[in-house]
């Protein structure tokens, strides 16, 4: 593998992330007002760490995999 395609994979990494992100945010945004919740901070906490779990838990089976090929 070149150099190139390193860097090419990590930007498609990156991109994913991204979209990843952008879809659970949309869905937190849009489809929010439809969970019938009561307003409490424990759900607010929740549902504003929830994206930054996600991610990280997909940062972590990433790692493991790459670091699993060598």
């Amino acid at each position: 593998m070149n150099a190139f395609e390193g860097w090419k994979q990590q930007l498609w990494f990156i991109a994913e992330l991204m979209i990843i992100s952008a879809a659970l945010s949309y869905l937190i945004k849009y489809g929010g007002a439809y969970l019938p919740l009561s307003g409490t901070s424990s759900q607010a906490l929740f549902i504003v760490l929830l994206p930054t779990v996600v991610i990280a838990i997909a940062l972590y089976l990433r790692y493991l995999f790459h670091k699993k090929q060598g």
